[in-house]
């Protein structure tokens, strides 16, 4: 039997929003929000990988299953040390969920494990259609595919960055930062040294790109807000409160 895991990667010491997982909106902790998401999509079980005690901790209180990791350079190879300490040998498609992304639908988070199962496809993300205030917004990630993105489709991504000078493809797209790894493509990845792209553009996904491994892209309804400073709770806090 295939079994998916979403795990999601977190930490307190981020520099430009410090205990920002344990952040409330609506009274209620950040990754609390998030760990609801995954587990609303019904795909599977859902895990909180952290260094952190007081992470931990919160999320045993609420209900949640939390698993305790070092350092890494990135939320990918954290999700790489979680997955190889679940107790099931069975899972073979690994979600890789971002903690500030409270507000992403698990409709959003079951249609891409959706179109992992049935393409092959070692690695696959998703995206929504690109506003005209984004195109310049270096906050923005945005994502080039083939053709354009339609209600069914997985396509092959040509590059992710976040400004493109004198780009005249119109099939660039909002990129959503969640992941899905098989489980080989997690484990490939992960091997990988870093990539000059990587580093410059600050894109982990680029290290896939440089080294061939294919990602897939699939069309999202809309993109969550995400939460990167102090200022965006209260954004999110009131676009939850429309739910």
């Amino acid at each position: 039997m295939k079994n998916t895991a979403i795990i999601i990667p977190t930490r307190l010491g981020a520099k430009r929003f410090p205990n920002k997982p344990l952040a409330k909106i609506n009274n209620i902790p950040m990754i609390i929000h998030t760990l609801t998401r995954g587990l609303e999509s019904g795909v599977g079980k859902v895990f909180v990988a952290t260094p952190d005690n007081e992470i931990i901790e919160i999320v045993k209180k609420h209900g949640g299953h939390a698993i305790m990791t070092g350092n890494h350079p990135n939320g990918t190879s954290r999700v790489f040390e979680a997955f190889k300490k679940i107790k099931n040998d069975n899972v073979d498609l690994i979600i890789n969920l971002q903690a500030d992304h409270p507000q992403i639908k698990g409709s959003s988070i079951s249609r891409l494990e959706k179109l992992m199962r049935e393409n092959n496809s070692p690695i696959g993300t998703l995206a929504s259609l690109l506003t005209k205030d984004e195109t310049n917004d270096e906050n923005v990630v945005k994502v080039e595919v083939e053709m354009d993105l339609k209600e069914e489709s997985f396509l092959k991504a040509k590059d992710f960055f976040r400004i493109k000078q004198n780009s005249k493809n119109e099939k660039i797209y909002h990129h959503i930062g969640i992941y899905a790894f098989t489980k080989d493509a997690l484990t490939q990845y992960v091997k990988l040294p870093i990539s000059k792209l990587e580093t410059k553009r600050n894109l982990e996904q680029m290290r896939a790109m440089e080294n061939n491994l294919v990602i897939k892209v699939g069309l999202c309804d809309s993109a969550p807000l995400g939460v990167d400073v102090e200022e965006d709770l209260l954004k999110v806090s009131k676009e939850m409160n429309k739910l």
